[in-house]
């Protein structure tokens, strides 16, 4: 390992910018690789570059963009985000670099294929089909009969994410997928229409290195019915490393990750434990999303940013701590305000309650006043954050259920209301 080794990230942006900082907070230092021409819409904005050596613009050539790369000597190609997961694969199995290759590539990211891998790998998988109109979708409801979930084949953040009780809403909800684009500005050609689990959901953060696997946190959530959505995450709960829910998911995200052929780096696996055991939702070959990572690392020293930075710049330390207790153990909860309005936001009437509860640790408002506020229907309309800190859980707890209360219509003052 060189004095100060260089390591390539694949699509840094927003949030993804904590592991680059835990990167350079180790003494190394990174280089940038954008895997599109245009930047998606949903990373649009300012961006500072200045943390990275180079920022390489991949123009589909990968022999090119590989040249270019290698030119920095890196020890490591790392994916900043869900759209650089196919990209970080070919580069760093082209440069001979810790990989997981790209003979599944297409399963870490096409939600049907993935699922379909873990189901030939013998490893408990939803029931789903493939569908590029109407009729499928009609006939294959009709078939499966219950509530149906239809998603874009390779979107995130709950991006086009229907859940449908009838046929008809399942046809609705493909015709609304197809030929739409998804978060990530591309177009949908098919949808993914999966039975509906019923059971706590879980999300489920990992580091691989050389295919031993390092659980860093699992985040319980909630959910709620709300703006139209059956299915709405309102807050996620961390867990203690121990106990016996832990364990089987534990057990179970090893095996995903197994028929995933992810081997190296960084995973967020999202699972339900249903009746019947742990059934995966889907996951991602890259660092959990929301900056989650980092509030798992304030509470429980350590996180899925450390376990990463030392399974490529430090592999022999990863393997003799990995399976090591973290030192911290505070209670973590990432509540989300649900906004019940679109419009003209005028502002927060009781914003500063929430900045008087015991746990209170952070507020993150993603829409100011004088901005335009969605109803809250995916993880890209919630207005704001807040994150909760404490050594007791029941205050936690507590805490996180005062804030549901508050967080209803008179939360939100509005200067223009949409027309419904």
């Amino acid at each position: 390992m060189p004095a100060t080794p260089l390591v390539c990230v694949v699509d840094s942006y927003g949030l993804s910018k904590t592991l680059v900082d835990e990167f350079v907070k180790r003494g190394a230092t990174v280089l940038r690789v954008q895997s599109t021409l245009e930047v998606p819409a949903v990373y649009r904005g300012p961006f500072d570059l200045s943390d990275y050596v180079d920022n390489i613009v991949h123009q589909g050539n990968l022999a090119a963009t590989a040249s270019a790369v290698a030119a920095h000597r890196p020890v490591a190609v790392v994916p900043g985000g869900e759209i650089g997961v196919e990209l970080a694969d070919a580069l760093s199995e082209s440069l001979g670099l810790p990989t997981n290759g790209t003979a599944l590539s297409a399963a870490r990211r096409d939600k049907y294929v993935m699922i379909e891998t873990v189901r030939r790998a013998g490893v408990a998988a939803a029931r789903q089909t493939l569908v590029t109109d109407e009729e499928e979708a009609l006939a294959w409801h009709r078939l499966m009969g219950g509530r149906v979930v239809v998603k874009p084949l390779r979107s995130a953040a709950g991006n086009g994410v229907h859940f449908c009780d009838t046929p008809e809403e399942s046809a609705a909800a493909v015709s609304a997928i197809i030929g739409s684009e998804n978060v990530f500005c591309d177009r949908n050609t098919a949808a993914v229409a999966q039975q509906y689990l019923r059971g706590t959901e879980y999300m489920v953060n990992t580091v691989s290195r050389d295919g031993v696997h390092r659980v860093c946190e699992i985040w319980r959530t909630t959910r709620i019915t709300a703006n139209g959505v059956a299915d709405l995450s309102d807050t996620v709960y961390l867990m203690p490393r121990r106990g016996e829910v832990q364990d089987r998911l534990t057990t179970y995200a090893d095996e995903v990750l197994d028929a995933l052929g992810i081997r190296h780096g960084p995973a967020h696996v999202e699972i339900k434990i249903t009746d019947s055991g742990p059934v995966l939702v889907e996951a991602g070959a890259r660092i959990g999303g929301a900056n989650l990572p980092h509030y798992a690392q304030l509470a429980h020293g350590a996180s899925q940013l450390d376990w990463t930075v030392d399974a490529y710049l430090d592999p022999d330390r990863f393997l003799a701590r990995h399976k090591d207790d973290d030192p911290g153990a505070l209670h973590c909860a990432f509540v989300g305000l649900v906004s019940p309005f679109s419009g003209t936001l005028r502002g927060y009437p009781h914003l500063e309650r929430l900045r008087e509860l015991e746990s209170f640790h952070e507020t993150r408002v993603a829409v100011a006043p004088g901005q335009r506020i969605r109803r809250t229907v995916d993880d890209l309309s919630y207005p704001g954050f807040v994150i909760l800190l404490h050594e007791s859980e029941e205050t936690v707890l507590r805490d996180a259920n005062t804030i549901r209360y508050l967080d209803g219509p008179s939360f939100y003052n509005m200067a223009v209301l949409d027309p419904q």
